[in-house]
């Protein structure tokens, strides 16, 4: 099936592709184009939330019995088809939210590698013999699953953070009932169908749509549902964590961002303008990794800056599925309004604006969400462009006379989850390595990425101090069983 196909997309429930009990779908649109209709999805209520959990709930009591080794063949399966349809798929995300389609590539053939990590646990160690102080007994431990987790996702990875959570849980005997932003419906669909084709069991994995205020907070509040992993905005994550605090379900949050990075006096100056612009602009700024604040000693601010300027000049914005385009459009039209009402909240509270700060209009731009990539300096800490998540291609430049203030400044926001430092000395490094405070520490890298093979979460109110991917995905998608034979 070609990606630039219009149809109507259903849920995946209990085995079967089923529409909304509610009769209602809703169109996915083009940023890049907005009379561009990608698919059609459906908008779902309490009810198709419920034959989802249902189904999933007794699909568990068998998957369950799987050995790891099993459940880690369908994994197997499902990375070989989702590298199967890698262009068509890359191509859906990029006609539904905007990011070019080498980066939309990228991200999918992501999804596939991590597929086959996590395929790779189900023949790794789950527990470990504890000495016991009865000579004749034997003490140990082993881990068991949730049961049902619920898995509510992003629009800006529509791959690879689904298939980041999705993965651990089904691995480790969980089953799955996911609720996909609704700006990425169709593509998080076409990636359940590879999980189809490779051939899971009836109601392991669920996907339904429609409106985070019903079948978000659902999945929070439901009492079958054992687990809740989340990654979205903080106001939206906190609701979800009280709910399934309330009812005493494990939940997982991953929220905000406000990502410093800091450019020392010996740093490689070409390389730090590099990642600056690559960690804060790609994506159109839309991650939770990306570079929001420049904070760049006093001695090297100038040539910094004009370098930078310099090469903003050639960044290329347009429809991400153009040759050429290194900047697509925000995802939707409420992400484009945020960025410029952040915009033009950043020059009434003072700041200087030295590149962009538009909306782009005309040929090429007149029926998408575009936006200039944009730099403010003069920027004080206490400023809202500072503090708060914009979520788009905003960078704000502020300076330091010293390390210990850099780092009082990288510090000075409620967030804490990732951060960067160009230095080439060993004393910064080992100072900002110990002193930031960000679950992600990346010393002459950008802000944006880790590897799949790494823990990843945040500090303060980034997260709810769990942690994603690699080996710690373990702790929270399983329970410890401590078993003592006498």
């Amino acid at each position: 099936m070609k990606a630039t196909e219009i149809r109507n997309y259903f849920n995946y429930i209990n085995g079967e592709w089923t529409a909304s009990s509610t009769g209602d779908v809703k169109e996915s649109i083009n940023p890049a184009n907005t009379h561009e209709i990608v698919g059609y999805y459906q908008h779902s209520s309490l009810d198709d939330l419920n034959k989802a959990v249902s189904g999933a709930k007794e699909a568990q009591k068998q998957w369950k019995k799987l050995s790891g080794s099993a459940r880690g063949d369908y994994l197997f399966k499902a990375a070989s088809i989702l590298e199967r349809r890698l262009d068509e798929i890359a191509e859906t995300m990029t006609r539904e939210m905007g990011k070019t389609f080498p980066e939309a590539k990228g991200e999918t053939a992501r999804g596939a590698a991590i597929l086959r990590y996590y395929a790779g646990e189900g023949m790794r160690s789950v527990g470990e013999v504890i000495p016991s102080t009865d000579s004749s007994a034997l003490m140990f431990t082993t881990r068991v699953p949730l049961g049902v987790v619920g898995v509510i996702t992003p629009w800006n990875f529509p791959v690879a953070i689904p298939i980041w959570k999705m993965a651990p849980a089904l691995i480790y005997g969980n089953t799955v009932v996911l609720k996909p932003a609704s700006e990425t419906a169709v593509t998080c669909a076409k990636v359940i169908e590879c999980f189809v084709e490779a051939g899971l069991p009836a109601g392991v994995i669920n996907m339904l749509t429609g409106p985070g205020s019903v079948i978000g907070q659902g999945l929070a509040q439901h009492p079958d549902v054992d687990g809740i992993t989340f990654t979205g905005s903080n106001g939206v994550g906190k609701r979800i964590g009280q709910a399934a605090l309330a009812r005493g379900a494990k939940y997982q949050l991953e929220m905000g961002g406000k990502n410093p990075v800091i450019v020392e006096n010996d740093a490689d100056l070409d390389l730090a303008v590099e990642a600056t612009i690559s960690g804060g602009l790609r994506s159109t700024g839309q991650k939770c990794t990306a570079t929001s604040r420049v904070i760049v000693q006093r001695e090297v601010y100038e040539p910094f800056k004009e370098r930078m300027l310099q090469k903003l000049q050639e960044i290329t914005v347009g429809d991400g599925m153009k040759e050429g385009t290194w900047m697509g459009p925000c995802a939707n039209e409420s992400q484009l309004e945020t960025v410029v009402s952040y915009i033009q909240k950043g020059i009434e509270e003072g700041a200087a604006l030295i590149f962009g700060g538009k909306r782009l209009q005309g040929p090429g731009y007149e029926n998408g969400f575009f936006v200039e990539p944009t730099v403010f300096e003069n920027v004080a800490s206490n400023m809202t462009i500072a503090q708060e998540e914009i979520f788009g291609p905003v960078l704000a430049l502020m300076k330091a006379d010293s390390i210990e203030e850099a780092l009082a400044l990288a510090n000075d926001v409620e967030y804490g989850l990732s951060a960067s430092i160009f230095t080439t000395n060993i004393s910064r490094m080992l100072a900002f390595i110990n002193e930031m405070d960000a679950g992600l520490i990346r010393i002459n890298a950008e802000s944006a990425g880790v590897e799949m093979q790494a823990p990843f979460g945040g500090m303060k109110q980034s997260s709810s101090h769990s942690r994603e991917q690699g080996r710690a995905a373990i702790e929270f998608f399983t329970s410890i069983k401590t078993v003592f034979i006498k």
